[in-house]
């Protein structure tokens, strides 16, 4: 009998060691994982971020726009029960508030702007670092390589034109097409400072020969004649949108996702040009800020955004061309124009170094202060 009841209590206990095993092994499935370098990255799903851990709202920083903002905020809260609180300025505007908010972060993701103001923000201590679930989808040339931003995607930029009042065949074909002077006072520019859109075609076109000869006399001459055929600088895009299509200009310089949906969404008069010498084309990225008040909703909303579903809307319904690899069935405007995108080669750190200090210049020296507008 005692060697039984002995027997008993044996069996027991293994049975209950194993189940305490499997249980262990179980959990260990389930959570994040993290990787040699100690980035933690979420589940494809981004069901780690959909816990009881998940902080009561996010606040997004983006130059996206109330149309995309205010759609991704209802889908985000009905999605995950949390308040998506925005706010839309430009981007460097964004990079100056982030900046100047540094000992009281307000921001928990900045999403949206060219890859040149992540990288700023970068070395200044300004941005936390996260590996999404979806990197393997994203070509090396579209993420930070320590992760401090991704890309979300592709903007070529173009001339942009209201073709009520210039034909396809008459409209400029390159850049320097937009320093003829029979082009006096017919762009409508949005207002560079606060654009890191407008401020990365500006150095462009500084850097074209800036490249080969360290010298900007040139492509600070190139910015007076255009400053020449400008009647005014718009104060937000929604400005130079409204005096382009009514023809108080006919011209501008903008990006092609952006052309495309006015001309189509909004029956704006618009067409557009990509330059036949080669165009600038930015990484649009997002990125979470140091030291974000809601870290986790940070991270929920950033893989929210970025899933192949929420990229094929973006694409679909608001122009933006993936930089996911994976994403399928895309809209017939961007297939069709891979082949005629010529990307400028340019060396963006040295943009980054050089930006402000040729803004600067243009602001202080080149710019005819009266042909600003206000808001």
């Amino acid at each position: 009998m005692g060697k039984w009841v002995k027997k008993s209590w044996l069996l027991v206990l293994t049975a209950l060691f194993a189940l305490a095993l499997a249980g262990c092994m179980a959990g260990s499935d389930g959570g994040e994982e993290e990787d040699a370098s100690g980035t933690t990255s979420g589940d494809a799903g981004g069901d780690a971020a959909k816990t009881e851990d998940l902080e009561e709202k996010v606040v997004v920083y983006s130059p996206h726009g109330s149309d995309i903002l205010g759609d991704f905020k209802q889908r985000f809260e009905e999605e995950y029960g949390i308040k998506m609180e925005f706010l839309d300025m430009g981007s460097q505007e964004i990079l100056d508030r982030v900046r100047s908010e540094k000992n009281n972060t307000q921001a928990d993701v900045w999403w949206g702007a060219p890859q040149v103001n992540f990288d700023q923000a970068k070395d200044e201590g300004l941005l936390a670092e996260y590996k999404p679930s979806y990197a393997d989808a994203l070509d090396e040339m579209y993420h930070d390589e320590d992760w401090m931003w991704s890309g979300t995607s592709m903007t070529p930029e173009v001339i942009m034109y209201n073709n009520k009042e210039i034909s396809e065949e008459e409209a400029p074909k390159d850049w320097d097409d937009l320093i003829d002077p029979k082009w006096q006072d017919e762009l409508i520019i949005r207002y560079p400072l606060a654009s890191g859109t407008m401020r990365t075609i500006y150095s462009a076109m500084i850097y074209r020969t800036y490249k080969d000869t360290e010298d900007t006399k040139e492509g600070y001459e190139w910015l007076e004649k255009l400053d020449n055929n400008t009647k005014e600088y718009s104060a937000n895009p929604e400005l130079m949108y409204n005096q382009l299509a009514k023809g108080v200009g006919s011209l501008t310089v903008w990006n092609m996702p952006d052309a495309v949906m006015l001309a189509e969404e909004k029956g704006y008069p618009f067409g557009y040009v990509l330059p036949e010498s080669g165009t600038p084309v930015l990484t649009e990225g997002i990125a979470i800020v140091k030291d974000a008040p809601h870290p986790k909703a940070a991270e929920a909303f950033y893989e929210f955004v970025n899933t192949p579903e929420a990229a094929k809307l973006l694409a679909e319904k608001y122009y933006r061309i993936p930089t996911r690899e994976d994403v399928t069935d895309l809209p017939e405007w961007i297939t069709e124009a891979e082949d005629e995108i010529k990307p400028m080669d340019i060396d963006w750190a040295l943009f980054q170094e050089k930006s402000d200090e040729w803004m600067d210049h243009w602001d202080n020296q080149i710019k005819n202060a009266e042909k600003e507008t206000g808001e």
